[in-house]
């Protein structure tokens, strides 16, 4: 079940900073606080469901939430996994009157939820609040459009290598990274079966990587960089 909580100080600056609300006026940031709610899940709860009428869209404060849709015969596909700071769904305050994917928690999380049709009338009155919708919405075709390029330009091997490059310090020589969710996400993160995934991290053995559950030393950066 799904709770409603109040907008504690740590939740408000998440909101705060992320690239959705950080662009906005001390005026718009009030408005859009009024119009919205913060809901926390339980691993697994689903936040909507792929044709549900819209009502939301909604920003990760704390946890991760799957984003994928189901195939006919059951099969699923994850199109995102959302961070905390990460904003989804917004794409519907410019069309739309369904979700187009299902949102699931892959763990206890926390998110902002907004009410559409209020942030709709914002955007008519408050130009910092249109502007921050075509930010976000640039933001996520650009992200997709890099998502499709590397899809068919990079290999198993190279969609790691790249993610765990990701997650390394600036300037490290080595690093120790712990997975904020099972391989299994990571796989469908980097749109990959599960097996390819550790056939891509055995290959990546040679390059100084080893795994021990969700923990992922990397000895040597500079091999990673180069594959």
């Amino acid at each position: 079940m799904n709770k409603l909580l109040k907008l504690n100080q740590r939740d408000r600056t998440t909101l705060l900073h992320t690239p959705f609300m950080a662009s906005l006026g001390p005026l718009a940031i009030e408005r859009m606080l009024d119009v919205v709610n913060v809901v926390n899940y339980e691993a697994r709860d689903l936040l909507f469901r792929e044709r549900e009428p819209a009502r939301s869209f909604y920003c990760v404060l704390s946890g991760h939430v799957r984003l994928f849709r189901l195939s006919k015969d059951g099969r699923d596909a994850n199109i995102r996994i959302c961070c905390p700071g990460d904003v989804f769904a917004e794409c519907l305050l410019a069309a739309g009157e369904v979700y187009h994917y299902n949102a699931q928690a892959v763990e206890s999380v926390t998110v902002a939820r907004f009410d559409l049709q209020r942030v709709r009338m914002l955007a008519d009155e408050e130009k910092d609040v249109s502007k921050a919708i075509i930010t976000s919405l640039s933001a996520h075709l650009l992200s997709s459009l890099d998502c499709i390029a590397n899809d068919r330009l990079l290999t198993a091997q190279q969609r790691l290598a790249h993610y765990l490059l990701d997650q390394c310090p600036d300037d490290s020589q080595s690093a120790s990274i712990r997975l904020p969710f099972q391989k299994s996400l990571l796989a469908g993160k980097l749109g990959l079966a599960p097996e390819a995934l550790s056939r891509a991290f055995s290959t990546l053995r040679s390059a100084g990587v080893t795994v021990r559950g969700r923990v992922i030393e990397v000895a040597d950066v500079n091999a990673l960089k180069r594959l």
